[in-house]
This record gives structure tokens, sequence and C-alpha cells, in this order.
């Protein structure tokens, strides 16, 4: 391919109705380097998927099947040649029916994925019409022919080497014919089966074929212009970023920043691929662009929020000169498959977080009765919800003096549940009560930002 090409992708509110497709094909046509497309689901629509799979009653089961199904043709019923699009829409339409059938009777975590890409099937065989309808040559693809993954069903992992051969052998030359049209989010494995990648799989898509490709840029176009130094839906007064480096990027991703998520964002950093961020409904207002080198690295960049955290705290009297406790509790977490977030010791407890970040599921799901009793039998086990993670980014902060006065000094009137400070430069990271996380961020950002 030529190094001019760019990867787009578009997130289920920039694909959510027909009027927001319509903007989005504008996104797509203004930049004649746009040959390839990727989408997320309409919004809404993944949700009821996820919904439907868990298996619902008769009743529930209907309505959310209406749900879908007047989503999807509220866009269906504004083109001005639907008859074609009718008969695949219900085709797909009917798929999800017997799925969601097989779902009620049992659940299974392929059966999950196998349901949950419809969402994106339907939204791409949608918006290849609406570019159609606007005499855009354009192809639908599935990419699950080229995206060969592992059969971790719910967060499976690409085959790097097998993926760069397929796009080069059945993708590649069709973007010089068309526009291509294709998913973002599912994949296949060895046997043919539905895979999906995870939350933020889309932009994981994007960035894999961008690399796959060797794209000259990726383009992630979601409903805000860019990545701001905190959500400006908490704090109103939040600046965008205009620049900023993969690492810094990354940081606020995996603390909770909702616009990228960090696994996405390795394919283009290995290949060292930028990758602009901006909002689909105002394309104008410009956005972030992140990439290896930023010029500019001031040592706080931004603030990231997560909830629903869990602490478990692990309190056991032979951890006084022990050898193998802390061994011996990551043995048995590792044999759960849950990786640790954050953590700190004492002499006789230690405290961890739960790593849910990229798992559909959330910390109190990960703590199964079978691993709490397993845990049970070898310290003293207290679980505590309801907290929020409150994460510094920055450069260099393990290196500075006086950050901890600056961030502590102005967070008197809460209670700081955990601190975890000196083992990263790019983040310093605490926990505090749920209800409290608003107002730290707004205390915080006011002081360092504004």
């Amino acid at each position: 391919m030529s190094q001019s090409l760019i990867v787009a992708k578009f997130g289920g509110t920039s694909v959510a109705d027909f009027a927001a497709m319509n903007r989005s094909a504008d996104v797509v046509l203004a930049d004649p380097k746009t040959r390839l497309v990727v989408l997320s689901a309409s919004a809404g629509v993944t949700n009821l998927l996820v919904s439907l799979s868990e298996g619902q009653e008769p009743e529930q089961r209907a309505y959310q099947l209406d749900e879908i199904r007047r989503i999807q043709y509220a866009i269906v019923d504004q083109l001005s040649q639907p008859d074609v699009i009718r008969d695949e829409v219900d085709r797909v339409l009917e798929n999800i029916t017997m799925l969601s059938e097989a779902a009620a009777l049992a659940t299974s975590s392929a059966l999950t994925d196998e349901l949950v890409s419809h969402g994106e099937l339907l939204s791409t065989l949608l918006f290849v019409e609406v570019l159609r309808q606007r005499q855009v040559e354009s192809q639908w693809f599935d990419v699950r022919k080229v995206m060969r993954t592992d059969d971790r069903f719910g967060r499976a992992e690409p085959d790097i080497t097998l993926l760069a051969e397929l796009t080069q052998t059945q993708l590649a030359p069709k973007l010089a014919d068309a526009l291509i049209v294709t998913q973002g989010f599912i994949g296949s494995e060895a046997k043919g089966r539905t895979t999906t990648l995870g939350r933020g799989g889309s932009d994981y898509t994007a960035a894999l074929l961008g690399e796959a490709l060797q794209a000259s840029r990726i383009d992630i176009w979601t409903d805000v212009p860019g990545i701001y130094t905190t959500d400006p839906r908490v704090v109103p007064a939040a600046k965008r970023i205009d620049e900023i480096t993969f690492e810094e990027a990354a940081e606020m991703a995996t603390f909770g920043a909702k616009v990228l998520h960090p696994a996405t964002l390795m394919p283009a950093v290995r290949s060292d691929i930028p990758v602009f961020v901006g909002s689909s409904k105002d394309p104008s207002a410009g956005g972030t662009l992140v990439c290896n080198e930023s010029k500019k690295l001031p040592l706080f960049r931004a603030l990231a929020l997560r909830r629903k955290q869990t602490l478990l705290t692990l309190h056991s009297l032979n951890m006084l000169h022990s050898r193998g406790f802390l061994a011996e509790v990551f043995n048995i977490l590792a044999r759960y498959n849950i990786s640790v977030d954050l953590i700190t010791t004492s002499e006789v407890s230690v405290a961890l977080t739960l790593d849910t970040t990229g798992s559909t599921s959330t910390g109190d799901s990960l703590l199964t009765q079978a691993l709490l009793t397993e845990l049970s039998s070898l310290c003293r086990v207290e679980v505590e919800e309801n907290l929020a993670l409150v994460a510094i980014i920055g450069n260099k902060l393990s290196q500075a003096c006086g950050v901890g006065k600056e961030v502590f000094g102005v967070l008197d009137p809460f209670n700081l549940r955990l601190i975890c400070y000196g083992a990263s430069s790019y983040n310093l990271c605490f926990l505090v009560p749920g209800n409290d996380a608003e107002q730290v961020v707004q205390t915080l950002h006011r002081n360092l930002f504004e």
C-alpha cells in the first residue's frame, strides 16, 4: 500500500442513527486518503446484545429484540432505496433472535461472542448503503477473514503475523477499487467461530489493520473532540490536549479515561503510526494527535478516574519475616486468571485492587466464592467495594520535588484509602470513596490545571 493511507474508525455514537452516519460519511469523504473505515455497533446495540446473551425471559427478550430492530430500522427507513438492505437486515435480526433463544436455554462465552458480533455486522451493512446512496464506490468487508485470533472468547488476542499476511492478500488489493467498510471488535478463531476483542476492541481493530497496511495515520472518531485534561463532564473547565505521547495516552486510558483503550495503541506505537482523535459531530473542532514523541512534556498532564474499584486487604501474621506469603497470594490469583492493578504492603498485610480494564466484568464478579474461600484458608480477607481510583498522569513525577504537597495538600477534606507512587514516573494514583470521586477530581483539576 502507498504510505498515505488513513484508517478511520467510528464509535457507536458516530453511527447511532441516520444523521450520525451521514456526518461520519462526510468525515470519510473529506479526506481522499481515507480508504478503510472500521465501525462499532450503533450506540446501545452492543449492550442489548450482551444482555440477550445472558439469557432472558421471553417477554424481556422480545422487548430487547424490538429495541435493536427499532434502532436499526430508524436508519433503514431513511434510505432512498431501502429494499435491498431490508432483507439483509432482517436476516441478521433473525439470526439474533435464534441465538438469543439459544442463550435462554444455555449461555456460553462462545455463544455470547457470536451474538454480540451482530451489532457490528448491522452497522457496517447500513453504512455501506449510506455511502452508496451518495454515489460512493464502497464495499462491505467481513473482518473475520483477516482478524484471526485465539479462542479466549470475550477477550481474544489476534495473531499479528497471520493478520498481516491475510490483510495483504485479502484486504489491501480491494482498497484501490473502493472505500472498504469493515467491523471493529470482532474476529474469528482457528475453527472459524466468531470471537470478540474485549472492550475498546474497535479501536484495537483499527490500529491492528492500520499496522498491517502500514497506514500513515489512524483516525479515531468519537463523540468528543480529542483528549482532555480530564473528563469534561466532571470538570467543565477541562482543556483539550493538542499533542500527547503514546505513553501518556496509554497511562490515561489504563486509568479509566474513556477516549482510548491502552491495548489499542500498542500496534500504532510499535509501528510509529500517529493516532488522531476527533469528534465526528464536529470535525472542524480539531482534536488530539497521539504520537511517539511530543515537544512539550509537562509535569502534570491529566487526571483520570476509574470507578467501581474493589479493594482486597489480606492480613496474616505469618507474613512477618516470611518468604512465601506474597508468592502464594499471587499464585492463587493467577490460577483464577486475575491480574492485580495497585498494590501496597505492610508488615502483616497486603492491600490490592483488581484490574478490570478491558474485560466486560467488574471487580465483584471476579471475586468468586471459590477464590475468597481459597484466600481465606491462607489469611484474613477484607473486601471493600464502591471505591474510585484517581490517577494523576504526568512526566518524571517520581523524580520531581514537592509533588506530594501539591497533590495531597489540597485533599485535606477527603479520605485517601490507598496511595501508589514511585513505581512509575508517569503516574501517581490513589483510592477514594466512590461518592467523593468527582469532588476529588474537581479539586485537583482546579489546583493543577486551572
